[in-house]
């Protein structure tokens, strides 16, 4: 089987009625990794629940995530509307009938879409309401290609598929790669034909007549100095290739050692034939020294193997794989090419650079979360966090190894993390609110610091903002954040209180709008009422200050009240206080108390 023909997994089958819900535990059963995502207030025990049905369709569809609707298709097309942008990107989307009798492609159909619904008639009994015309008609589509293939010039599909579908005599000749998707189809290639396509690594000119395909049987090593030029190791590449003949667009990856995780210039070389990057070991590059042209003595001596470009050359190929370019150095590069007999599968070859992406999910609704957050989400194939906040995330984690860790457990989750990106995964460490305020992007940089694991230290960690309890508090009050303010945690777990205490008295003198964190819990009163005191000295007992609970979640509640009554039992660990600066005004509007800190102090004009 082509790997194109592979089902796409983890499709979020959306049902809306409880009377389909025999049929989308069916299709659930027919999808690999694909969870039940019902409408709480009319579908019981599903995998994922959702109030609504619009926000949570266009967050599937934001997220990448296949989208099996059994409902109308009418419903799917006037929810995700607002959201289409770019056809090549979208994810597949199916609608079911409710009796199961048509299952139809609505977007993605050469993204899955086909293939999902032809999945579902299988277990349904009903008809794949497939409508792309190659496809229909001969089972497969010229512009879905397996993975890994490119089109040298797709301008010419139409007038081919055109000629295929008139019964005109198109010639096929394949000369790399695992053309039986092609062979094997229905379509009446012959030897030659007015117009032709041609599956090749080759550097060949395509025109209208003449389609070129070429198949990811070329596999890059790539050896460099530490800090060598990007520039550097993409022109060598570049240049060599074009020498050869030989065509970019059949490259499957590159390769190299996994000491080279993070060199610019292996990973601009990737980014220039637009092809991902895999590592392998010095111990699985030296058991190819028998295979390697050019095995040397002085690399053994550097990075414990005789070989860096020939061997992750040769070993993404494979045993039947053989050199095509032997090892070539320019000052500080070195390059070699090894072709496949047939397709690479890139994700069975050697690792990719482990990712870490630290996100934060806002207040903790999905319409807070960012489109960055989101996108990293769908990108992760592994997300760490603590079980309430990965609850948050459900509708953009669907199909994801998920792990779970206590509250209070933060260092053994970020941990857990690094090492889980440490093997060559994409991981998502999830916390509230903004991970670099108070969460979780410190503790990340400080156990990298801490253990010195030169794995850690190779790994893409990036840190994705979200909207903070701050933001969200201060938005939904009016806006106290208007002018200079200051953030102070009120835990003294890892801050002595004298410290605690010295900050909140500097913040007073200098009139600051003051966000308190962790201000109380069930034993801890005093801290809060030592702030207040030291705040009332310096500004008026009607300062008005914002108590906002349970933000963006079930419950939440936002009220403000005066300096002089701020009392423990008023709020938990779920509060966020924003206590205003002796400028910070309260004034009514639209019948709600709003609380602003004006831009300017003395040069403002006061009616």
């Amino acid at each position: 089987m082509r790997g194109a023909e592979a089902i796409p997994s983890g499709a979020a089958v959306v049902v809306l009625s409880g009377g389909a819900l025999a049929l989308s535990r069916a299709i659930v059963g027919a999808l690999p990794e694909a969870r039940l995502h019902g409408l709480r207030r009319r579908v019981d025990a599903s995998d994922v629940a959702f109030d609504d049905a619009g926000a949570h369709l266009q967050a599937l569809f934001r997220a990448g995530t296949p989208i099996v609707g059994v409902c109308a298709a009418g419903i799917l097309i006037r929810a995700l509307a607002p959201v289409l942008d770019d056809k090549g990107a979208e994810p597949p989307v199916v609608a079911v009938a409710d009796d199961g009798s048509v299952a139809v492609p609505v977007l993605g159909a050469h993204a899955g879409a086909n293939r999902i619904a032809r999945a579902i008639s299988a277990v349904s009994g009903g008809i794949a309401a497939v409508t792309s015309a190659t496809d229909s008609r001969f089972g497969f589509a010229l512009d879905e290609a397996p993975p890994g293939w490119r089109i040298a010039n797709p301008e010419a599909i139409k007038g081919v598929a055109a000629d295929l579908l008139a019964g005109a005599s198109v010639g096929l000749r394949i000369e790399a790669g695992d053309g039986a998707w092609l062979r094997g189809a229905d379509a009446p290639f012959a030897a030659r034909g007015a117009r032709n396509v041609v599956v090749t690594e080759r550097a060949v000119a395509g025109d209208d007549r003449t389609l070129v395909m070429h198949p990811p049987v070329l596999a890059l090593g790539l050896g460099c100095e530490r800090g060598a030029a990007p520039e550097e190791a993409v022109a060598l590449a570049t240049e060599t290739l074009a020498a050869r003949g030989l065509a970019g667009g059949a490259l499957a990856c590159v390769a190299s050692i996994d000491l080279k995780e993070d060199e610019d210039a292996v990973h601009a070389t990737a980014a220039a034939f637009g092809v991902p990057v895999r590592f392998f070991s010095a111990a699985q590059l030296e058991a190819l020294t028998p295979r390697l042209a050019n095995p040397s003595e002085a690399v053994f001596r550097a990075v414990s193997c005789h070989g860096v470009a020939e061997g992750a050359a040769l070993a993404v190929c494979g045993p039947a794989g053989r050199l095509v370019v032997e090892k070539i150095r320019s000052k500080r590069v070195t390059f070699a090419l090894a072709r496949a007999e047939n397709d690479i599968d890139v994700e069975a070859a050697g690792r990719a650079r482990g990712r870490l992406a630290v996100v934060g999910l806002g207040p903790g609704d999905a319409a807070c979360r960012t489109p960055e957050a989101t996108r990293a989400l769908a990108e992760a194939d592994d997300v760490v966090g603590y079980g309430r906040y990965l609850d948050l995330a459900a509708d953009a984690i669907v199909g994801k190894a998920r792990h779970e860790s206590p509250i209070g457990a933060e260092t053994e989750r970020v941990r857990t993390a690094l090492g889980i990106a440490a093997r060559g995964r994409a991981v998502a460490l999830v916390s509230s609110g903004d991970p670099g305020i108070y969460a979780l992007a410190t503790l990340v940089f400080e156990e990298i610091e801490r253990a010195r694991k030169p794995e850690w230290h190779r790994l893409a960690v990036t840190v994705v903002p979200g909207v903070s309890a701050l933001q969200a508090a201060a938005a939904r009050a009016g806006a106290p954040l208007g002018h200079d303010f200051c953030a102070i945690s009120l835990s003294d777990l890892l801050t002595p209180w004298v410290e605690i205490e010295r900050r909140l008295r500097a913040a007073a003198v200098g009139d600051f709008v003051v966000v308190l964190f962790n201000p109380a819990s069930k034993v801890r009163k005093r801290p809060l009422l030592a702030a207040r005191d030291i705040l009332l000295g310096r500004r008026p007992p009607e300062t008005p200050v914002v108590l906002a609970r349970n933000l963006g979640r079930a419950g939440e509640d936002v009220r403000i009240v005066a300096l002089d009554s701020l009392w423990p039992d008023t709020v938990d660990m779920t509060t966020t206080v924003i206590v205003g600066s002796a400028q910070t005004r309260t004034i009514t509007q639209a019948r709600a108390t709003r609380i602003y800190t004006p831009r300017g102090y003395a040069s403002k004009v006061r009616p």
